[in-house]
């Protein structure tokens, strides 16, 4: 019920951008082109944990994209699920450069507890409204939650990167009619962003070790990064700094 009404107010009620706080308006255009993914590219944190998949990234998390992201998962502001789904499905178009075939985005899955607090799962909503906008753009794609958490984790917020492994580690699996879902689909691991790739690298475990993993293994599509995240933002830093020598 409690899911059901936000959405339902952020529909009808006089809102502010999300974004930047203009008047009467969910998101400005100016947000909104934040979100457009023009330049979704390939993100990599430092350090890279061993084992994290190819992930690339639509928008830098600083700003308004922040506040967007946040303001969609933690005070529930589900009518931006669209945005943030049109940015995602930008991450995963750029991760999947060159390959055909039908596409399955698989959500890194929330504990129950936070799905309760939050009133909704805001990874599964970013995903199946980013699986809407491919379809439109003509790419096979649907969502597929085929992982769960096996047990009990803690809360991410406040660790660091070692605390995360740890507390992730060995966490998720894929349900018992995993393969048969996402048979014969590219997987593609999908979250609203990524901060030491802790959650990304367990969801890519889980998936090889159910034996869903194919050539390469899974990809995965976030929403946001660090900028300092952005390969290309570390290569242009490199080349300031070698012109300057």
């Amino acid at each position: 019920m409690r899911g059901w009404w936000q959405e339902l107010a952020g529909l009808v009620l006089p809102v502010d951008c999300a974004g930047c706080g203009a008047a009467r308006v969910l998101l400005c255009a100016v947000c909104r082109d934040e979100l457009s993914g023009a330049y979704a590219g390939p993100v990599r944190p430092s350090p890279r944990p061993a084992g994290l998949p190819v992930v690339h990234g639509a928008a830098v998390y600083e700003g308004a994209v922040r506040a967007v992201v946040l303001a969609h998962k933690e005070r529930g502001a589900l009518p931006l699920a669209g945005s943030l789904g049109g940015a995602l499905a930008a991450a995963v178009r750029s991760a999947l450069t060159g390959a055909g075939g039908e596409v399955a985005l698989v959500p890194v899955p929330s504990a129950r507890r936070q799905v309760r607090a939050r009133g909704h799962d805001p990874a599964r909503r970013i995903a199946l409204a980013a699986a809407a906008r491919l379809r439109r753009a003509g790419v096979p794609a649907r969502v597929a939650p085929v992982l769960r958490l096996r047990r009990a984790v803690a809360d991410q917020a406040g660790l660091g990167a070692r605390q995360r492994r740890e507390n992730l580690a060995g966490a998720l699996e894929v349900c018992r009619d995993g393969a048969r879902v996402v048979a014969g689909a590219r997987i593609v691991l999908v979250d609203d962003l990524i901060t030491t790739g802790s959650t990304l690298t367990e969801a890519a475990r889980a998936v090889r070790a159910a034996g869903l993993a194919r050539g390469a293994g899974p990809r995965a599509a976030v929403v946001a990064a660090a900028a300092d995240s952005f390969v290309r933002n570390r290569s242009a830093t490199s080349s300031r700094q070698k012109s300057c020598e």
